[in-house]
C-alpha cells in the first residue's frame, strides 16, 4: 500500500491543511483589520501622527476656545491604530488606546514643564506643521553651559528658528548634557525630546491656542503589547475559534465521515456474523487500513463459512456412514440369524442336503461380514494416517501377474479376457507392495463385476515421463455421468439392479473408497472416465524407480 493511501497520512495531511487554512484566514483578517484601523490617519508614522493630533486640536481650539478637548480627542482620534498620550496644562492626562506606565507619564509632565518655559508665540510660529520638530535639548555636542539654543540645531522636521532661551533652573548641567541615557539617546529625565526612563515615551508635540501652551501629545515609537492585545486579540481569537470549529466540522465530514461509515459497515458485518449469518461481508472498497481490516474480516468470514460447510458435510457423511454401516452389517447378520433359527427349530425336520445348504449360506454371510468389517478397519486406518507404508521399488509386471493370477478363474467363468500392457519405461514404480496390490486388486474385481461376456479387461502401465500411470479398462455398459463424482464414496453403489442383471456379486461399496485412500497415501491421484462400452480407472503420478 502506497503511503498517500494510508488513513493516518490522510488524517495528518487533513489537519495540516486545516492549520494552513487557519493561518491564511488569520493573516488576511489581520491585514484587513490593520487597513481598517488606520483608515482615519492612513500610513501615519508615530511622529506624523503626533503632529497631526497636536495641529488638529490647536486649530479646533482656535475656532472654539470653549471646546471640550478631552471629548474632542476621544471622538476624533480614539479609533486610530496607534495609542498616544495627551497631557494638558490643566493637569488632565488622556490615555488613548492603551494604559501607559507611570514612568512615561512622569516624563511627559517633565517635558510639559520644560516647554512652559518657552515663549508660546515662538511655539506657535514654529507650529506643529512647520518644518521644525519636537524639542530636544541637552544632547551630546549641545551648546556649552548656554541657556539658549537654536531650533535649527534640533533634529526633526520642525525648526522653530532663532535662539530659544531657557530659564536658569532649566539649563542642563554639563554632565547631564553629556551623559547618554541607557537604551536611548543622550539626555536625561525631564529634558524635552529625551526618551525618559523607559526609553519609549516618544517625542512631545505642543498644543498651542490663544498664544498659550494647552498641552502636549506623545506617541510611543512602538505601541504597547497591551494595546495590541486589547485591540486585536478578541477578533483574532473569535476568528481562530470559528476557523477551528469550521475546520473540525469539515475534517469530520471529509476525513472521518467516510472512514466512520466504512467502520460501521465492518461492525454491522461482525454483528451479523456473530448472529449466525455466514454470508455477512464487510465493504472492502479502498486501499487504506480500513479496507485491509475489511478484507481480513471477509477472508475470515469466508474461511469460517467454508469450515462450517465442511463440518456440516462431515456430520452428514458421519450420519450417512453410520446408516450405511448399520445397513451393510445388518444384511448378513439378518440372513445368518434367520437360517440359524430355522436350523434350531426341533419340530422342523430337514434333510442333510438342505441342512448343508443352510449352513453354507451362514458361512458365506459370515465371510461377507468379516470382509465388511475388515474393509472398514482398513479404510479407517488409511484415512486416519495409521499404518506406515513400506515404500520400495515394485515391478509392474509382477504386480499385474499377481492380479491376473487371482482373478483369472472368475474372468474365465465370465468369458472375459485379461490383457496386460506395459509401455517402455513404465516397468518399475516406487510404492508399498502389499497396499498397492490391494488397490489394483480392488479395481480389477470392480471391473470384472460389470464386464460383459466376450469382452476384454486391460491392465496397462503408461510412461508419463517422470511418473507412471496404471490404467484398468473394462468394456462394460459404463457409469452414468451423474454418478461419476460419487463412485469413490463409502457404500456407494451405482445400480444394484444392473449388478443383479449382469450376474455379478454385489460388493460392500467400500472397495473404491479403499483404493482412493491407498492412492492418496502414496501421493498419487485416481480418476475415472466412462462412456458406454468403456470405463477407465487411472492411477497417475506414481514415481518411477
Amino acid at each position: 500500500m502506497t503511503w498517500y493511501r494510508s488513513l493516518y497520512w490522510r488524517i495528518a495531511l487533513g489537519f495540516i491543511g486545516c492549520l494552513a487554512l487557519l493561518l491564511v484566514v488569520q493573516g488576511m483578517l489581520f491585514v484587513w483589520m490593520m487597513s481598517q484601523a488606520g483608515s482615519a490617519v492612513p500610513n501615519q508614522p508615530p511622529d506624523r501622527l503626533g503632529q497631526t493630533i497636536a495641529g488638529d486640536v490647536s486649530q479646533a481650539l482656535e475656532r472654539d476656545p470653549s471646546l471640550d478637548i478631552e471629548r474632542y480627542i476621544r471622538d476624533e482620534f480614539a479609533r486610530d491604530a496607534q495609542p498616544f498620550l495627551v497631557l494638558l496644562s490643566s493637569g488632565t492626562t488622556l490615555e488613548i488606546g492603551a494604559r501607559f506606565p507611570g514612568a512615561m507619564k512622569t516624563d511627559a509632565r517633565a517635558r510639559l514643564d520644560s516647554l512652559r518655559a518657552i515663549d508660546p508665540a515662538r511655539l506657535l510660529r514654529g507650529g506643529p506643521f512647520g518644518r521644525g520638530g519636537p524639542f530636544r535639548f541637552g544632547e551630546r555636542g549641545g551648546p556649552p553651559d548656554g541657556q539658549e539654543r537654536r531650533l535649527s540645531d534640533v533634529d526633526g522636521p520642525q525648526p522653530l528658528g532663532g535662539p530659544i532661551p531657557l530659564p536658569p533652573d532649566r539649563a542642563p548641567a554639563a554632565d547631564d548634557r553629556m551623559r547618554p541615557e541607557p537604551g536611548g539617546r543622550a539626555g536625561g529625565p525631564g529634558v524635552p525630546g529625551g526618551r525618559g526612563p523607559n526609553g519609549r515615551s516618544g517625542r512631545p508635540y505642543p498644543i498651542v491656542a490663544a498664544n498659550a501652551l494647552v498641552g502636549i501629545v506623545l506617541v510611543p515609537p512602538q505601541p504597547p503589547f497591551s494595546f495590541l492585545l486589547t485591540r486585536y486579540a478578541p477578533t483574532l481569537l473569535t476568528v481562530a475559534v470559528a476557523t477551528l470549529v469550521v475546520g473540525g466540522v469539515l475534517a469530520a465530514f471529509v476525513i472521518f465521515g467516510p472512514t466512520r461509515r466504512r467502520l460501521k459497515g465492518v461492525e454491522d458485518a461482525a454483528r451479523r456474523l456473530g448472529a449466525g449469518d455466514l454470508d455477512a461481508r464487510a465493504p472492502s472498497d479502498g486501499n487504506d487500513e480500513v479496507a485491509a481490516v475489511a478484507s481480513a474480516f471477509n477472508a475470515m468470514a469466508a474461511d469460517l463459512s467454508a469450515r462450517t460447510d465442511a463440518l456440516v458435510a462431515a456430520d452428514r457423511a458421519r450420519r450417512q456412514l453410520l446408516a450405511d454401516v448399520s445397513h451393510e452389517l445388518n444384511t448378513p447378520v439378518t440372513a445368518m440369524r434367520g437360517y440359524l433359527e430355522t436350523l434350531s427349530m426341533p419340530e422342523l425336520r430337514l434333510d442333510d442336503a438342505t441342512r448343508a445348504r443352510y449352513l453354507g449360506i451362514v458361512g458365506d454371510e459370515t465371510a461377507r461380514l468379516e470382509r465388511i468389517i475388515g474393509d472398514l478397519l482398513d479404510l479407517a486406518r488409511l484415512e486416519g494416517g495409521g499404518g506406515a507404508l513400506q515404500i520400495e521399488p515394485l515391478r509392474v509386471e509382477e504386480l499385474f501377474a499377481r492380479v491376473v493370477g487371482r482373478h483369472e478363474r472368475v474372468a474365465a467363468a465370465g468369458q472375459v479376457t485379461l490383457r496386460v500392457v506395459i509401455e517402455p519405461g513404465a516397468d518399475v514404480i516406487v510404492a508399498d507392495r502389499a497396499r498397492f496390490e490391494q488397490a489394483v486388486q480392488n479395481l480389477a474385481a470392480n471391473a470384472l463385476r460389470y464386464a460383459p461376456e466376450q469382452s476384454v479387461l486391460e491392465l496397462r502401465a503408461r510412461n508419463d515421463g517422470e511418473t507412471v500411470a496404471l490404467l484398468v479398462t473394462d468394456q462394460g455398459a459404463g457409469i452414468p455421468a451423474e454418478h461419476l463424482p460419487r463412485v469413490f464414496d463409502r457404500f456407494y453403489k451405482v445400480d444394484e439392479s444392473r449388478t443383479a442383471q449382469l450376474g455379478a456379486a454385489g460388493g460392500s461399496g467400500l472397495g473404491l473408497s479403499i483404493v482412493k485412500a491407498i492412492v492418496e497415501r502414496h501421493g498419487a491421484r485416481i480418476g475415472v472416465t466412462s462412456r458406454p462400452g468403456q470405463t477407465v480407472f487411472e492411477i497417475s503420478g506414481l514415481p518411477r524407480a
